[in-house]
């Protein structure tokens, strides 16, 4: 008789963007004639960039010639996309990373789950609090969390660093020396950063302690404060202890065509083996790459008119940004992120629970949020809303919240 990995029935519930899926949908049912505005799910609203259009339309006129088809895409991915990366995401910053350190694939969330595979089950991990769920959703179906606390909402064996208003949003060092460090910067969901003096301590500990830290940068292209790094790289050590993660979907709007990378420099090592290695045996097995299309699409955004481009998209979000952050701000309301990053947290009501929070504005404003304890033991009380929608939109909802 066939087994079921049993790991995945320690899940509590479904993922957190499904259930709240769900509650929408039923309330639309319920509630045909309301006019829902959804800032919830971080996903973009504009259009494909004229660049990245271009780009694809001559990519799919290559396909349709023998001389010019392309078929399955080199295992690192094509040279001319991570020739592209490394001139502007790292070189321009002054930072050295080789084209054997980037690996493209089909999105920084299928790298975050995948990457677990190439680490012990007797790995500890550690993950600011609140977090992405994808992390440690990943680990428990790897069976590398112990077992799921209903009473505290957490996992036994992970490593929670609360990252709160008290500590302004920067976790502490834990009491429990962790193997595998998350850290997400600027942060999903609180929208908040590291300086580069903060994340300098972070790369030393993880040395100090023989870590390594997974680094997610999704979102770098929203930072707008000078002492706030773009890549951990930028940081003396890094290469020797840091993975870095980035996607395309949040700065160049590629949700719904799917791209990323992951750098794993060779001088991140466990013992004598390189994890690049590792990372590139996984990735030429289990290929998770990008199509030529979608590559070519990718090496547009950092073309010229590309650059611009997006620069203009990034921007119109961060707009929608700060109208949600003062218009909060006006009602009373305490906020927290839209400024390096696309998310505000904002803190409940006294007494209103996250949950709680949701069910009020879906059903006396018609607005979808996000609940923070779905992000962790630490986002109680607190509540993201996204930037990503129209501006038009953003308004009404402002105005929305205002009635309430």
């Amino acid at each position: 008789m066939f087994k079921i990995n049993d790991n995945y029935l320690k899940l509590p519930g479904s993922y957190l963007f499904s259930t709240i899926a769900k509650k929408v949908a039923a309330y639309k049912e319920a509630n045909p004639d309301k006019e829902v505005i959804s800032l919830g799910i971080g996903d973009v609203t504009q259009p494909l960039a004229p660049a990245v259009i271009e780009a694809l339309h001559k990519a799919v006129d290559e396909m349709s010639v023998a001389e010019t088809f392309h078929g399955y895409a080199p295992d690192l991915g094509y040279e001319f996309l991570r020739k592209a990366i490394i001139d502007n995401d790292y070189k321009a910053r002054g930072v050295d990373i080789a084209l054997d350190e980037i690996f493209i694939s089909d999105g920084a969330k299928s790298d975050s789950g995948n990457i677990v595979e190439i680490f012990s089950t007797d790995n500890t991990i550690a993950v600011t609090d609140p977090v992405y769920p994808v992390y440690i959703d990943s680990n428990a179906m790897a069976g590398k969390t112990g077992d799921y606390l209903q009473d505290k909402q957490a996992w036994s064996d992970v490593i929670y660093m609360p990252c709160t208003a008290e500590n302004d949003f920067t976790p502490d060092f834990p009491e429990r020396t962790p193997d595998i460090i998350y850290i997400c910067c600027p942060n999903n969901p609180t929208g908040t950063t590291l300086t580069k003096d903060a994340l300098s301590k972070w790369v030393r500990y993880a040395l100090d302690n023989k870590a390594v830290i997974i680094y997610d940068a999704a979102y770098e292209a929203y930072i707008s404060e000078e002492d706030v790094p773009h890549s951990i790289y930028e940081c003396d050590g890094a290469k020797e202890c840091a993975i870095e993660m980035r996607s395309f979907s949040k700065n160049a709007g590629f949700t719904g065509t799917r791209l990323g990378f992951t750098v794993i420099p060779k001088a991140l090592k466990s013992g004598d083996v390189m994890l690049n290695s590792l990372w590139a045996r996984r990735h030429g097995t289990k290929f998770n790459g990008a199509p030529y299309i979608i590559q070519r699409a990718g090496e547009a955004v950092y073309s010229d008119e590309g650059k611009a481009q997006t620069k203009a998209q990034i921007a119109y979000y961060m707009n929608n940004a700060k109208i949600i952050r003062e218009g909060l701000n006006a009602q009373g309301y305490k906020t927290y992120g839209g400024v390096n990053a696309p998310y505000i947290w904002l803190k409940t009501p006294d007494g209103v629970t996250s949950w709680d929070f949701f069910d009020i504005l879906l059903e006396k404003a018609n607005i979808v949020g996000t609940p923070g304890s779905g992000f962790g033991p630490s986002g109680e009380g607190y509540f993201r809303l996204t930037a990503f929608g129209s501006k038009e939109n953003t308004e009404k909802a402002i105005e929305r919240i205002k009635n309430l």
